[in-house]
């Protein structure tokens, strides 16, 4: 596996001005960023996330899922803090793709439930990888991620391909009558440590739409 670093620029948000860093991995052509903010080389653990592509709920404002309550979470408590990374990975659906997500999303209308839908076709229920992060964050010069996450498995996923985490942070923010069975879905099937009513309410969550 090749991880290319390919530019960087600054990226003006509602929250902070980031800097932007591309990547491309050679063996599959697909291009993954990441996102830091202040000074992230310094060798003190970083306030971070690993959040892989959602389109539907990223840049279309889905309420099926959290994962674009979760991505604006994340950033905002980076500019909060003035220092983090957060690395985007494009492997949309848990790794099945755009496409397979929305033949997913069919078998959930059809009263599948997230796991379920992806079995049914043919996929496990979780297909992400994460070893790709390490040449990333080693150009980075980050040595440890203090890792905004529910998910236990993408702790263990990620410190069996050596990044070193110190502290799991739970972001509980998104729930609405939408995806109140695929979150409890994500903690009795997928064994996300997570309560909802720990959640905030996607209603009173303030989302940034462009006008």
């Amino acid at each position: 596996m090749t991880i290319r670093f390919i530019a960087a620029s600054r990226l003006p948000t509602p929250w902070a001005t980031f800097i932007m860093h591309g990547f491309e991995d050679d063996a599959t052509g697909k291009d993954h960023i990441a996102l830091t903010l202040g000074e992230v080389a310094d060798g003190a653990p970083v306030l971070g996330r690993v959040h892989s592509e959602c389109l539907t709920g990223d840049a279309l404002f889905s309420m099926r899922c959290d994962c674009g309550y979760q991505l604006q979470e994340a950033l905002k408590r980076i500019a909060d803090e003035g220092r983090g990374v957060l690395l985007y990975l494009r492997q949309e659906g848990r790794g099945i793709g755009l496409l397979n997500k929305i033949r997913a999303y069919h078998l959930q209308d059809q009263g599948a439930d997230t796991v379920e839908a992806n079995e049914q076709l043919g996929f496990g229920a979780d297909m992400r990888r994460y070893d790709l992060c390490v040449p990333m964050l080693d150009h980075l010069g980050i040595k440890t991620l203090r890792l905004m996450t529910n998910n236990p498995r993408k702790v263990e996923a990620l410190t069996r391909d050596g990044v070193a985490i110190s502290e799991r942070l739970a972001i509980t923010t998104g729930l609405n009558p939408h995806n109140e069975q695929y979150l409890t879905t994500k903690a009795g099937k997928l064994g996300h440590l997570m309560v909802l009513g720990d959640f905030t309410q996607a209603s009173d969550v303030d989302i940034e739409r462009k006008p």
